[in-house]
C-alpha cells in the first residue's frame, strides 16, 4: 500500500511545480520533499517528474495520477483540519487574494467581524490567474477573482456586479467628440476600455492611451487631475461622482458589467475560519 504522505507530497509538488516550493507548502525541508519524490517514483517504478534548472516537470503519468488524487486528498485535509474544532476559527489564519483596488476599498473593510473574532488575515494582491493558480496549489484559502474558475477542486460563488463607467474630470467636460478624447488605460491592450466602447458605442475605441497604468487607483486621480478620460468601476468613483470631483461621460441605462466571484478550495471551504469569511463578504457582496 502506497503511504498517503507519499502522495501528500507528490501532490504538493505537481501543484507547485519546484521542490523548494512545496517545501515551503509542506513545512518540510527541500531533502525530505526529494526523498519521499523518489520513494513514490520507487514504488510506482516509473519516474514522475523531470528535473529542470527552473523546477520539476510533471511527466504524463504525474499528471494523471494528480488529477485521480486532486478530489480526495483535498477532501482529506479538510477533514484533517476541522479535527480541531468544527465550530471555532479563532487562532487560525486565513490566506486572502484578490485585486488591489477591491481588497483595498470593499475586501478588507468587510473584514472586519471576522478579524475580532481571532482569525488572522494575509492579503496576496494581483491578478486573477495567479492568484487561482496559488488557490490551487493551496498557498490560499480564498481568492476574489473575476474570472470564474474551471479547475477541479475549486469552488466559485459569485460575489458581487461591477459597473464600469466612462469618467472625466468637470474641466474636460462635454466631451463632444470620443474620437480625440486622451484615453488612459489599466493595460497597453484597452482591456476595460475596450469592453465599455464595445458594449456602449457598438465598435472598438478610435486610438492608443496617452497614460498606462496598471493601477485604477492611479487611473481615478489621474482622471481628478484632468490628464483625459477613462472607464473605471462604479464603486471605485462613486463619491466622486456625487461631489462633482468627476463626471460620468454619455451615461447610459445599460453599462457593462462584471461579475465577480468568491472562489475556495472545494474541500477546505467549510472551515470555520474560511466559512467565517465568506459569510462576511457574501452579505457585504450585496450591497456593494
Amino acid at each position: 500500500m502506497v503511504s498517503l504522505d507519499l502522495l501528500h507530497t507528490f501532490l504538493a509538488v505537481h501543484r507547485a511545480g519546484t521542490l523548494t516550493r512545496a517545501a515551503e507548502m509542506l513545512g518540510l525541508s527541500q531533502p525530505t520533499v526529494t526523498a519521499q519524490v523518489r520513494a513514490l517514483e520507487s514504488e510506482l517504478g516509473h519516474p514522475l517528474f523531470v528535473r529542470g534548472a527552473r523546477g520539476v516537470t510533471p511527466t504524463a503519468a504525474a499528471d494523471d495520477l494528480a488529477r485521480r488524487l486532486d478530489g480526495p486528498m483535498d477532501a482529506l485535509a479538510g477533514v484533517a483540519t476541522g479535527l480541531r474544532d468544527p465550530r471555532d476559527p479563532a487562532g487560525r489564519t486565513l490566506h486572502l487574494g484578490g485585486p488591489a483596488e477591491l481588497m483595498t476599498e470593499r475586501v478588507v473593510p468587510a473584514l472586519a467581524g471576522t478579524i475580532a473574532a481571532g482569525v488572522a488575515v494575509r492579503v496576496r494582491l494581483g491578478l486573477a490567474d495567479d492568484l487561482l493558480a496559488e488557490l490551487g496549489q493551496g498557498r490560499l484559502d480564498l481568492v476574489v477573482s473575476a474570472i470564474r474558475p474551471r479547475r477541479a477542486g475549486l469552488h466559485a460563488e459569485p460575489l458581487c456586479d461591477e459597473e464600469f463607467v466612462l469618467v472625466a474630470a468637470p474641466a474636460l467636460m462635454p466631451v463632444t467628440d470620443l474620437s480625440r478624447a486622451p484615453l488612459m488605460s489599466y493595460a497597453e491592450e484597452l482591456p476595460i476600455i475596450r469592453r465599455w466602447w464595445r458594449h456602449v458605442l457598438g465598435q472598438p475605441p478610435p486610438k492608443r492611451a496617452v497614460l498606462v497604468v496598471p493601477d485604477l487607483r492611479a487611473l481615478r486621480t489621474a482622471a481628478i487631475a484632468g490628464i483625459g478620460v477613462t472607464v473605471l468601476p462604479r464603486y471605485l468613483v462613486a463619491e466622486d461622482l456625487a461631489g462633482g470631483v468627476l463626471a460620468e461621460v454619455l451615461p447610459t441605462a445599460d453599462p457593462p458589467i462584471n461579475t465577480l466571484y468568491l472562489a475556495t478550495r472545494a474541500a477546505g471551504r467549510d472551515a470555520p475560519h474560511v466559512a467565517a469569511a465568506r459569510a462576511a463578504l457574501l452579505l457585504s457582496g450585496k450591497q456593494w
